[in-house]
């Protein structure tokens, strides 16, 4: 109801998305006047890997952004004390308080564009890659969320957290390639310290039927590990919380 007072908004997501979309294909169009696989990726894996970008930033712009960012807010203004004194539990309560339904725009963008690219695969999506790609959409999603609420939990200790969050949305850019492309010590940062690899090239690679079970259980195992440390650090963040009504 929030949203839709606005809706002007939806015109201006539009717009922004189809820009974003715009300026990607043109960049793709501009690598392969130039060559014609990229590290062993063909055009259509990569569109893949571009409509799995779009389609992971739609999801954190519906819900894991606003949310994480409404947190951040509620420390530093102690008012966090409405969603830690109802009968629930907190964590879950502060991760669904808002939901931006306009962002919606770039996960139908996105779902598009995956779709298109597994057309222009031509051979097809098996069982084995349909259901690899959606475990590891879901454990994206999980990876991302995981993330974004230890990033916010720093707001306990940290006053001015904004910086940071505007530097992870720099850094998602880098997504909008497989992350094999980069060197080394870059592969690792994109992999464990801003996990892309994860949410973006794993689910790629599975829907290209690149993804072997092995990687998989390597993502399962991640999820559960960042999901445990982001838990941690909201239990421990708490303990430092001083309320509006402390």
């Amino acid at each position: 109801m929030n949203e839709l007072q606005y809706r002007v908004n939806f015109v201006l997501q539009i717009f922004h998305s189809f820009l974003a979309l715009g300026v990607g294909l043109a960049v793709l169009g501009l690598v392969f006047s130039h060559t014609t696989a990229l590290r062993g990726w063909t055009r259509p894996e990569l569109l893949a890997v571009m409509g799995v970008h779009i389609l992971m930033g739609g999801l954190i712009g519906v819900s894991i952004q606003p949310n994480m960012s409404r947190l951040m807010e509620d420390v530093r203004q102690g008012t966090l004390d409405y969603a830690l004194t109802k009968p629930e539990d907190a964590q879950v309560l502060v991760s669904v308080r808002e939901v931006r339904i306009w962002k919606v725009v770039d996960v139908l963008i996105g779902a598009i564009l995956l779709a298109v690219a597994v057309v222009q695969l031509q051979r097809g999506v098996g069982f084995w890659d349909a259901f690899a790609f959606a475990v590891a959409l879901v454990l994206g999603g999980l990876i991302i969320y995981s993330f974004w609420l230890a990033l916010a939990c720093l707001a306990f200790w940290v006053v001015r957290i904004w910086e940071t969050v505007e530097l992870f949305e720099g850094v998602y850019q880098a997504g909008r390639w497989p992350v094999g492309i980069y060197p080394g010590w870059l592969r690792i940062g994109l992999t464990f310290l801003v996990p892309l690899a994860f949410a973006i090239t794993v689910p790629a690679r599975a829907v290209t039927s690149r993804l072997g079970a092995s990687s998989l259980l390597a993502a399962a195992i991640f999820t559960v590990v960042i999901l445990a440390l982001a838990r941690w650090l909201w239990t421990v963040g708490l303990h430092r919380y001083s309320g509006a009504s402390a």
